[in-house]
């Protein structure tokens, strides 16, 4: 793929800190270089097939949407300068703005986008999130094999016009658009290389950097794009992911001076950084959920309600946020997290009671499945990524489990694409962890995850037809507090199923050195690179 040979960590930020001449030559200007620590591997450069925040957070420097993130998080508009949505809700006619381009100086047309959202929904492109444009047209059947990719609703009416047409109203269709599923790819240029549009050397993008290099396992480069409509704004030059499935690790490299910014602090060193680091502590609640999916497919849990209702009874949450993460988080009883506009979450009847009283509730619902002591043995295993943070809540929640409800546990410790795998293939034994943010703010970006029909997205296998049916009928209603009235009956019948365990919701703990200017909370946790600066 054209990756650059293995170089030390160190030895990639300092060369990356500053413009290389000939030999003997002075630097005419100092670069401006920002290097993000991004956690683990991503698992795709591709926009239509990265399923991971890793993936996003470069995808979203390296393209833009019809919608686009703001400097302060909301969504704001992109390469669409305006648009026109019909009387029954049913068409949306966008305008591209006259100045949007790709990387090689071409314009990005709305014949791109038709060609990029038919390549989403097509099967052949194997993308999990093809269900972002079933609201389109045709949208469904076609994931499903059941109609021609070219039989989408949208249409390039002229370069500039493209004219969208949904199956039915659908409230959060615009606001949806802010996900890099919905980006363009060029298609002059996924014509010209195939699978190879993603290599470095070859990737066209529209957003406000373009990749130059990739290094599995260890970083993705991307330099500014000179034809982004907003360059002259963008103050980075060069911007440096660094990968690695270790927090400590990206502790150690920014207090070295090798990174500006890490993802997440390491959960075992939250104390410490309160004590010695505290201003480059950027903690804040985003909308998003950790969770324990539940394999429905798999006994002993799939047919046990009682079972899974005990074990997620016994998670003493309170503790977890406590003492293992401690960093702002809230105890969770809900698939969706607080702060989504509008939205009531369900009443969660275990989130009134003390935890002595869901521990004796969850004591006695092991024993009527008939497990626990005096009963059939009680065996379960966590599968989970390589990474010392998760490792912790892992280990207090089976802790837990053992002493309160006897049963054995075992943890699976595995890297993160393979985690992502075995749960999208619903391969893994019992449970697996999980995290999910918000990829608009909607519950419906939850939600969706346990519906039957979006294929590996629904990681536990869940199917509940009433569920399903409940969902849609919310997306069907155009009154906005009817629809997010019905979404809390729908997430309410999810969470009486129990097919996954909240454990609580999220806080980004990101670490920002004082030289890094213009970082932004974020709702969704994206602060994409053309908004920042480093002052050296």
């Amino acid at each position: 793929m054209g990756f650059a040979r293995r170089i030390a960590p160190a030895a990639i930020a300092a060369i990356a800190t500053f413009s290389l001449f000939a030999a003997g030559a002075m630097p005419a200007f100092a670069e401006m270089v920002l290097n993000r620590g991004n956690q683990a591997e991503p698992t795709s450069l591709d926009p239509h097939k990265g399923t991971d925040v890793q993936s996003a957070r470069i995808g979203y420097d390296l393209f833009e949407g019809l919608m686009t993130f703001g400097p302060d998080g909301k969504t704001i508009p992109g390469v669409a300068e305006k648009w026109e949505i019909s009387p029954d809700g049913l068409t949306y006619t966008f305008t591209l703005r006259a100045d949007a381009k790709w990387s090689d100086g071409t314009a990005v047309t709305a014949e791109d986008f038709v060609f990029s959202w038919r390549r989403l929904v097509n099967p052949a492109t194997a993308s999990d999130y093809a269900y972002f444009l079933w609201p389109v047209k045709n949208g469904e059947a076609i994931s499903n094999g059941k109609m021609a990719p070219d039989s989408l609703g949208a249409v390039a009416v002229n370069p500039r016009t493209l004219k969208v047409t949904l199956e039915r109203p659908t409230g959060y269709f615009l606001a949806s658009l802010v996900h890099r599923m919905t980006y363009p790819v060029s298609k002059a240029n996924v014509e010209k290389f195939g699978a190879d549009f993603v290599k470095p050397g070859n990737l066209v993008s529209n957003g406000a950097y373009k990749l130059t290099d990739y290094m599995p396992q260890s970083f993705v480069k991307a330099v500014k794009n000179p034809f982004f409509r907003e360059a002259k704004s963008v103050k980075v030059d060069t911007v440096i992911f660094h990968h690695t499935d270790s927090p400590e690790t990206e502790l150690r490299r920014l207090r070295a001076g090798e990174l500006d910014i890490v993802q997440m602090a390491p959960v075992t060193q939250i104390d410490w950084l309160k004590q010695n680091m505290p201003e480059v502590m950027k903690f804040y609640p985003v909308l998003g959920t950790q969770y324990l999916a539940i394999n429905m497919t798999k006994e002993p849990l799939a047919s046990n309600p009682k079972l899974r209702q005990a074990l997620s009874l016994a998670v003493d949450r309170q503790i977890i946020v406590d003492k293992i993460t401690k960093s702002g988080e809230v105890p969770a009883y809900t698939l969706t997290a607080p702060g989504v506009p509008g939205y009531t979450l369900p009443d969660a009847n275990m989130a009134k009671a003390t935890q002595a009283e869901r521990d004796a509730m969850a004591k006695k619902l092991v024993a009527e499945a008939g497990y626990g002591p005096g009963g059939k043995p009680f065996t379960v295993e966590i599968l989970h990524n390589t990474n010392e943070s998760t490792r912790k809540i892992a280990v207090g929640i089976a802790s837990m489990w053992q002493s309160k409800l006897g049963a054995k546990v075992s943890l699976n410790n595995q890297e993160w694409k393979v985690v992502l795998q075995n749960a999208g293939e619903k391969s893994y034994a019992n449970m697996v962890v999980l995290g999910w943010i918000a990829d608009f703010p909607d519950p419906y970006t939850f939600l969706k995850l346990f519906l039957a029909d979006v294929g590996k997205m629904n990681r536990s296998g869940y199917t509940n037809a009433a569920y399903d049916a409940k969902l849609k009928e919310a997306n069907l209603t155009t009154d906005p507090a009817k629809r997010l009235a019905l979404v809390t009956e729908a997430e309410a019948m999810m969470l009486a199923d129990a097919p996954m365990i909240p454990i609580y919701h999220t806080s980004y703990r990101n670490l920002v050195h004082p030289r890094v200017k213009g970082w932004f909370e974020s709702p969704m946790g994206v602060q994409p690179t053309r908004y920042i600066e480093v002052n050296r």
